[in-house]
């Protein structure tokens, strides 16, 4: 049974839900990290786990990467634009799936979930906050958080439905 919203077309069914449920707990889990984190770490120090992983806490005034990090604080707000589009376009495309399928309404409630944590650190604090780094010797991939885990692991399950659950479908179909 699906619940209307008056006047707006979108059908929105219990399952749907379920994946807006996935995103608040990838959110939740983000800002929790986040919080401990920075409670319990002093800027910049890391605590050495193994000898190629551990958590320092950074922030990341640019986007990934630090791209556009020192760019003088308009990157905040053009990136929180950027993010707060992106994740309503993402709340409308989850409503609209199809209630059978899973994988894509999955990795689009990931990559939400991880816009959003993203987006509330920019836009409450200015900066996004990361901590976990991995590194050989002195190359370090640059710090992450779980959000940025969340919508890289969702944008990877994207490209996989794109490329192989997809085809398969269509293979099936017109084998049919």
């Amino acid at each position: 049974m699906a619940l209307m919203k008056a006047g707006s077309g979108l059908s929105i069914s219990k399952v749907t839900w379920l994946w807006y449920a996935i995103a608040l707990v990838v959110i939740g889990l983000d800002q929790w990290s986040k919080a401990a984190v920075s409670a319990s770490l002093q800027y910049g120090e890391p605590v050495v786990f193994t000898s190629f992983f551990n958590f320092t806490l950074l922030h990341n005034y640019g986007a990934a990467f630090s791209f556009l990090s020192d760019a003088g604080g308009w990157q905040r707000w053009f990136f929180g634009i950027i993010a707060a589009v992106v994740s309503s376009v993402l709340v409308v495309w989850i409503a609209r799936i199809e209630a059978h399928k899973r994988w894509e309404p999955l990795a689009l409630a990931l990559i939400l979930g991880g816009a959003i944590g993203n987006l509330y650190d920019r836009v409450v604090l200015g900066y996004v906050v990361d901590f976990i780094v991995f590194h050989y010797e002195e190359h370090a991939w640059p710090a992450f958080n779980i959000a940025d885990m969340a919508i890289s692991g969702g944008a990877m399950m994207l490209i996989i439905d794109l490329f192989w659950i997809k085809s398969s479908e269509k293979d099936a179909q017109q084998s049919h």
